[in-house]
């Protein structure tokens, strides 16, 4: 990407697009264009349309998107499938129509099968059943970067897709039922910690494995590929670590200082049993992730801590 080319970095409010923003200013890009979801419904077809013909960016990041954690899977699974299928459309579609260079489609770790070997290549995708907790967000996430994939093949555009794992970091969701499991985490010990509770309840049975990247590392890992990768296959971004529920429990129980206990409730839904990603093809491009887990979950805890807004809702 040239330094002074015009990047539209869609979701730029948003954990991963704040992170994608920081990492541009850092590598030097100045030329960044930003809208919130009040200025731009990337929902509305018609003001997509409005915005790439007024705008014409050269560049795409497109990380917006409607995400949650089981509970919100769940509970949501028509909006969740709705929202996230009709933004990406329109985005890639416009930015196909306006001659973008080249975009980058921010996808899931939990496209891939639910009972995918493990760790999970690339080229698993579509191999077998999918995970029935968040089935309809990752049926959103493959039309998109399947649609990346089509317009690759059939107009030669340079579209490129990444699949992240677990991401946490600055500007999290840290809501008590809609969040991902680490901010739930972070949440959940800290307001046990402060009010004295004996104990920490934790849905499922704390068994499944999982995979998680510090969004800095993430974004990085997006402009360093955005600058040295083409291909119609997507690239696994992760750590290539995995760690059990229970021990990211007591990981995240220690960072904060609770010292009371952890219970787990084996009545909710564990979700996929293991999630780690086969993070070869990424080394083999040259990069690889430098935050240590629980380095990362002291700077989230610190987010947490000084942002109002994220700490409360």
């Amino acid at each position: 990407m040239e330094k002074d080319a015009k990047i539209y970095v869609a979701g730029h409010r948003g954990m991963v697009g704040s992170a994608i923003v920081r990492s541009l200013e850092k590598n030097g890009y100045a030329n960044i264009v930003k809208r919130t979801s009040k200025e731009l419904d990337l929902r509305r077809q018609d003001e997509v349309e409005k915005f790439f013909a007024a705008e014409r960016p050269t560049y795409v990041f497109l990380a917006a998107a409607k995400v949650g954690g089981i509970m919100a899977n769940s509970e949501q699974p028509a909006d969740f499938m709705y929202d996230n299928m009709i933004l990406e459309m329109n985005v890639i579609h416009e930015a196909y129509k306006n001659k973008v260079k080249k975009l980058m489609f921010l996808g899931s770790s939990c496209i891939y099968p639910r009972m995918a070997p493990q760790p999970m290549k690339e080229s698993c995708l579509l191999t077998s059943s999918l995970e029935q907790t968040n089935e309809a967000y990752a049926l959103a996430k493959i039309s998109g970067l399947k649609y990346c994939e089509y317009l690759n093949r059939q107009h030669d555009t340079d579209y490129i897709s990444v699949m992240p794992t677990n991401l946490y970091g600055p500007n999290d969701n840290y809501h008590p039922e809609h969040s991902h499991v680490l901010p739930a985490l972070i949440r959940r010990f800290h307001e046990a910690k402060i009010s004295n509770k004996p104990e920490v309840t934790i849905w499922g049975t704390g068994k499944p494995l999982r995979e998680f990247l510090y969004v800095d590392d993430l974004a990085d890992a997006c402009v360093y590929l955005m600058n040295t990768y083409s291909g119609d296959e997507t690239v696994n971004l992760g750590t290539g670590k995995e760690l059990t529920i229970a021990e990211l429990a007591n990981l995240v129980k220690k960072v904060i200082g609770y010292n009371g206990r952890i219970e787990y409730d084996a009545s909710k839904p564990d979700g996929t049993p293991r999630k780690l990603l086969d993070v070869s093809k990424l080394n083999r491009l040259g990069w690889h992730y430098k935050t240590e887990l629980e380095d990362g979950i002291r700077l989230t805890y610190n987010d947490f801590l000084h942002n109002d807004m994220r700490a409360e809702r």
